[in-house]
């Protein structure tokens, strides 16, 4: 699975850890990304998206037609 949400574009970040002796090694911040399925009413099926906890919210809140707009929107696939 990667790690890029489909409705947010949310990739993960780099920086680093910094250690008790200030010595510095490289590491990643990842979103938390899941994959959910929605009923697609318009289209009469399911689909399978790949968001993070916060794109689950937002399609909670403006709902699965209006987000799959927004992703096709972006030039995300379907």
């Amino acid at each position: 699975m990667s790690t890029h949400c489909q409705l947010t574009g949310a990739e993960p970040g780099f920086g680093n850890n910094v250690s008790h002796s200030h010595r510095r090694t490289s590491r990643r911040f990842d979103p938390n990304i899941q994959r959910k399925r929605y009923w697609l009413p318009g289209e009469g099926r399911h689909v399978r998206l790949t968001l993070s906890a916060r794109a689950i919210k937002t399609v909670d809140a403006i709902g699965i037609e209006a987000a799959v707009a927004r992703i096709r929107a972006r030039g995300g696939k379907v």
